[in-house]
């Protein structure tokens, strides 16, 4: 999904917001069938009726015989073979529901005790401005101000990384550096939280330059 952080609005009183990739599919839905002369519900139907059994054998057949994107294909055989679809195919709603059962699913069985770090954690990205969303994905919860700026991640049972969007900065010991400047990935260092007394105000400094960034 993009990093570029989603205008959609909805009614609901979620702590989180929608994600980006949400308004990426309901534009692609929306004009699907101006664009390629079928609906997404028509390609469904053609994918599963002549199309291979394997997701990644019918992403290749319809690139092929139908000329589509590689988004469109990966998407439409997606949906082909029967795969959940987290995005709710672009509904803000079922996306903030499945966003819920994502964060319950990642702190949950041994993750269980780290729930009280990610909740300080998103506490304090979230007091950053009005400006911060939380758009949870199943392993990683992103905070967004226009992009990508910090993310939170139960990477072990013990311990949660707060990863950061900073740059070629170089930092002190602490701050480790992940390899994603290199990479062309937003997120660039890390710090490892594994208590409470890790959230101090050198990690609340950090995940401020971050979000000062990305203005």
């Amino acid at each position: 999904m993009p990093a570029v952080a989603s205008k959609l609005k909805f009614k609901s009183k979620s702590l989180y917001s929608v994600h980006p990739g949400v308004a990426m599919i309901q534009k692609w839905i929306a004009e699907l069938a101006q664009k390629t002369g079928r609906s997404l519900e028509q390609w469904i139907a053609l994918a599963r009726e002549s199309g291979p059994a394997t997701e990644k054998d019918c992403r290749e057949w319809l690139k092929r015989e139908y000329q589509l994107g590689t988004n469109s294909a990966w998407w439409i055989a997606e949906r082909a073979v029967g795969k959940d679809q987290g995005d709710g195919d672009g509904d803000p709603e079922a996306y903030l529901r499945a966003a819920d059962a994502y964060v319950e699913a990642m702190f949950s069985g041994k993750k269980a005790a780290l729930r009280p770090l990610y909740d300080q954690l998103l506490k304090s990205g979230l007091r950053l401005g009005k400006d911060v969303k939380a758009c949870p994905c199943k392993t990683i919860v992103p905070l967004y101000r226009n992009h990508v700026f910090a993310q939170i991640k139960p990477t072990t049972n013990t311990r949660i990384d707060l990863g950061f969007a900073l740059g070629d900065r170089k930092a002190p010991k602490r701050l480790i550096a992940t390899g994603g400047y290199a990479k062309g990935d937003r997120i660039t260092h890390r710090i490892e939280i594994t208590k409470i007394s890790d959230i101090d105000n050198e990690v609340k400094r950090w995940m401020e330059i971050a979000y000062r960034l990305d203005a």
